[in-house]
């Protein structure tokens, strides 16, 4: 088994005028050239979740590793390092920069990995070449079909080569044959070395996944699991 990312009994609570128990000791590993699909009703943690295996947030019990590398929560420039290296997120609302264009959206994460503009573009229309974005590239989000405004953020979160991807609620404002594109897209890139997380509310796409997870009462439960 190669481990991709380990959790060991992670606890997430929010406080407010009471402490919220989001995430209860949850010890799991995901395992590379796999795809897990997440599941579970709103407000159940699936965000929250993803957030912390994006170090995005950081848990308040519990250890996260990260391709054999133990994660220490104090080292926010390392940890924003592996992020823009390692992980590739695809966010619920797009998360696109209006005043770009979609080829600016797509090669500027890269640029600010390698300060090399040229190569930066290069890669980011060889990716626009793969999800038939070509003939889009100089359009603004405002000038996009949901389709490909997803399309573009699945590109930028694919532009530096991740192992881990990460992807919540991809589909969630699409129509279904729109939706079936991007899973098409997100299944197609699987391979040995890499992790593909995504949560969804689709009962379809979340049975396609090699393995479902259930999120329940703050704890996550195998549901079922592919035997390759």
């Amino acid at each position: 088994m190669s481990k991709s990312i380990v959790l060991k009994n992670i606890g997430k609570k929010y406080f407010s005028h009471t402490n919220i128990k989001v995430l209860n000791d949850i010890s799991f590993t995901f395992e590379k050239g796999k795809i897990y699909s997440l599941v579970g009703p709103s407000g159940s943690g699936k965000s929250t979740f993803l957030n912390l295996l994006s170090l995005i947030d950081q848990p308040n019990s519990g250890s996260i590793e990260i391709l054999s590398k133990k994660i220490d929560f104090s080292e926010k420039v390392q940890n924003d390092k592996i992020r823009s290296e390692k992980i590739g997120i695809i966010y619920q609302d797009k998360n696109l920069l209006n005043d770009f264009t979609a080829l600016e959206n797509i090669y500027l994460p890269k640029l600010l990995l390698t300060n090399d503009k040229k190569n930066s573009i290069e890669e980011a229309k060889k990716i626009c070449k793969k999800v038939n974005l070509t003939s889009r590239l100089n359009h603004y989000p405002s000038e996009l079909s949901g389709g490909e405004i997803q399309r573009v953020a699945i590109s930028r979160a694919l532009i530096n080569e991740p192992e881990i991807i990460l992807a919540d609620e991809p589909t969630g404002s699409l129509d279904f044959d729109n939706a079936k594109q991007i899973f098409k897209i997100l299944f197609n890139l699987k391979n040995k070395n890499r992790v593909i997380i995504f949560a969804t509310h689709n009962r379809y796409f979340a049975n396609m996944a090699d393995c479902k997870l259930q999120m329940i009462n703050g704890k996550i439960k195998l549901t079922n699991a592919r035997v390759d």
